[in-house]
C-alpha cells in the first residue's frame, strides 16, 4: 500500500456531521462539515455525505487513492454495522451505515460509537501508541468509554462492550436518560456536575457566583470558570465529580489492567481542577497491586478534529486487517 494514501473519517453527531481525508499519520485535510438533519432518513444524509466525499476527493493529488472508510456515530454497532435507536436521530430501531456506504464506494467500511472511535483515534494517532493496553474516557453531554484489550478494541460479544458510562454508582440515584437510576453519566458528564452544582446550592449556604445562574443557563464552562475564580460551590462539585470518577475507574482497573487511563471531551478540557483530584482518588480506591501503576492522562487529540481522526483511525485498522497476508 502506498505510504500517502489516505482514508475518509466521518463523525456523526445529533445537529452536525463532520468528515475529511485523514492519511497515515493522523493528517486531516478537506474537511467539512454539515447539518446532520436528524428528522430525515439516514439514506439522505448518506447520500449528502457522499456528495460532499466525491466534491472533495477531486481536490487531492492524483497519486492519492482513498482506502476506506471510517464513521463514529451514537449508539454504532461495530460487529452488525448498524446504528441502533440513536438519541436525537429519526433513524428507527436499525440502520445499516455500513451497507449504504458499501452501495455507493468499493472500499472497506466500518463504523462504531464515538467513544470507541475516540480509543482507536488515540491508540493509532494519540498518547496511547505502542500501548497495548488503555481506556479511553469521553466527558461530553454523557459518558463514553472505549477499552483497548491486547492492542484491539473490545466489543464483546453483542458489539457494546465498555459501556462505563452505565455502570452503577447508587441504585437508587439520579435517573438516567437509559432508564436506570444512577449511571455513572449522571454524575460525571457536562450534564451531570451542573446536576451536582444545584445539589450543593441547595445543600449548602455558600455565598457562589453560581446561585445568580437559573439551572437551565448553568453550563459546564460557567462552573469552570467559577472554580477558576476559587468559588467554594464550584470547586467542592469538581471534587465530587472526581471523587465518583476516580472511584469508578479503579473498578474499571480491576477488570482490564491497563498501562494509561485517556480523558477527552468538554469536561477534561477542565485540566488539573478535574484531572489532578480525579487521579488522586484513582489512587486511593485502587486495588494494593495496581497502586501507583496506572497513568491517568489527557488525550493527545485536539477537540476540533478527534472525532474525525478517531473515525479514521477505525478506517485504517479496517484496512491492515484486509490486507494482512
Amino acid at each position: 500500500m502506498q505510504m500517502n494514501n489516505c482514508v475518509i473519517g466521518i463523525d456523526i453527531g445529533g445537529t452536525t456531521t463532520s468528515l475529511g481525508f485523514v492519511d497515515r499519520h493522523g493528517t486531516l485535510t478537506c474537511e467539512t462539515t454539515l447539518d446532520t438533519l436528524a428528522d430525515q432518513p439516514a439514506e439522505i444524509l448518506v447520500s449528502r455525505l457522499c456528495e460532499s466525499i466525491d466534491k472533495l476527493s477531486k481536490a487531492l493529488p492524483p497519486q492519492v487513492a482513498i482506502s476506506g472508510i471510517g464513521i463514529g456515530a451514537p449508539n454504532a454497532n461495530y460487529l452488525r454495522g448498524t446504528v441502533e435507536n440513536p438519541p436525537n436521530l429519526n433513524w428507527g430501531a436499525s440502520t445499516n451505515l455500513v451497507e449504504l456506504f458499501r452501495g455507493r464506494y468499493n472500499l472497506p467500511v466500518a463504523i462504531t460509537n464515538d467513544a470507541n472511535a475516540a480509543a482507536i483515534g488515540e491508540l493509532l494517532f494519540g498518547g496511547a501508541r505502542g500501548m497495548k493496553q488503555a481506556i479511553v474516557i469521553t466527558l461530553g453531554t454523557g459518558l463514553g468509554s472505549g477499552f483497548v484489550v491486547n492492542g484491539e478494541l473490545l466489543y464483546g460479544a453483542d458489539g457494546f462492550a465498555g459501556e462505563l458510562g452505565h455502570t452503577t454508582v447508587d441504585p437508587a440515584g439520579r435517573h438516567c436518560a437509559c432508564g436506570k437510576q444512577g449511571c455513572l453519566e449522571t454524575y460525571v458528564s457536562a450534564t451531570g456536575i451542573c446536576r451536582t452544582v444545584s445539589e450543593l446550592l441547595a445543600q449548602r449556604l455558600d455565598p457562589s457566583c453560581l446561585r445568580e445562574v437559573s439551572y437551565s443557563e448553568l453550563t459546564s464552562k460557567k462552573i469552570y470558570e467559577a472554580a477558576c475564580g476559587g468559588d467554594s460551590i464550584a470547586l467542592a462539585a469538581f471534587d465530587a465529580t472526581a471523587r465518583i470518577l476516580g472511584m469508578k475507574l479503579a473498578d474499571a482497573v480491576a477488570h482490564t489492567s491497563p498501562e494509561a487511563i485517556f480523558l477527552s471531551g468538554g469536561l477534561a478540557a477542565a485540566g488539573d481542577l478535574l484531572i489532578a483530584p480525579t487521579r488522586r482518588y484513582l489512587n486511593e480506591f485502587l486495588f494494593g497491586p495496581y497502586k501507583g501503576k496506572v497513568k491517568l492522562l489527557r488525550s493527545d487529540l485536539s477537540e476540533s478534529s478527534g472525532a474525525i481522526l478517531g473515525a479514521a483511525a477505525l478506517a485504517w485498522h479496517e484496512v491492515g486487517i484486509a490486507t494482512r497476508p
